[in-house]
């Protein structure tokens, strides 16, 4: 015989909560875990897919609907759908702990597996293994959080490497493809990629000096990339990214 529960109160299975404070009034809504996420990165479009209850609580677990007039006050509006999608895209995820080590484990693995691929040993030109990333960064004491992209994590995770050399570790170069026209030989323009495009031992095989061929190949510092993209704009030549993080072992 099935035992009934309360009828006030909602069994909380498999979900997680997005709470939102505006007000001084504190708003839930109860979704499927990890579906939040998939919301949050366009994976998925659909809230009755993310959703446990199509429904804006005061209290999930106490079952208490938050009524229209508190939805009207601050939300400025008493559409569900409207005040859920803000709640799903500004609030802020209540993970179990066994939920949270599991979210922090596959960040600390993508971010540990990006700054493996993104940087190098400047003296010997290999990567190193996540492993030996993990172990430094134990002992600069960063640690990745579950609430921002494994990417952003990443990248600040490289600056602080970089910065205090635990280990000797630099940024892998980006090797790119500058198509000019016949427009762009200017000399203000050759100046300008000459800084840009690493010359020397390090890119001998393929130089970056702007000569009478309207292609060049070449490899940039990724800080470099944007300054790079900001130019192309300005000087209208086409600019392609061939590969994110070259090993340069031309030395």
């Amino acid at each position: 015989m099935p035992i009934n529960q309360p009828s006030g109160q909602i069994k909380l299975t498999n979900v997680s909560l997005v709470k939102l404070k505006k007000e001084r009034k504190r708003f839930e809504i109860a979704c499927y875990q990890n579906k939040v996420q998939d919301y949050r990165k366009g994976v998925e479009k659909d809230l009755d897919e993310v959703l446990q209850i199509h429904q804006v609580f005061m209290n999930v677990s106490k079952g208490l609907v938050a009524s229209k007039e508190d939805l009207q006050k601050c939300f400025g509006t008493t559409d569900i759908d409207a005040v859920i999608k803000e709640i799903m895209i500004k609030g802020e995820i209540q993970l179990s702990e066994k939920e949270r080590q599991l979210m922090l484990n596959k960040i600390n693995n993508e971010m540990l597996t990006i700054i493996s691929a993104k940087c190098v040993n400047p003296v010997s030109k290999k990567r190193y293994p996540p492993t030996m990333i993990h172990k430094a960064l134990n002992e600069l004491k960063f640690s990745p959080v579950v609430n921002k992209p494994a990417k952003l994590q990443a990248l600040e995770a490289i600056k602080l490497l970089v910065n205090k050399q635990i280990i000797p570790i630099s940024r892998a170069k980006m090797k790119v493809k500058i198509i000019l026209k016949d427009t762009n030989h200017d000399s203000e323009l050759k100046e300008k990629l000459n800084k840009i495009v690493l010359q020397g031992p390090t890119n001998k095989l393929e130089p970056a000096e702007v000569t009478e061929t309207s292609t060049i190949l070449g490899l940039i510092d990724p800080v470099s990339y944007r300054e790079l993209v900001t130019l192309a704009k300005e000087k209208s030549f086409s600019l392609q990214v061939i590969d994110m993080a070259v090993i340069d072992d031309s030395h």
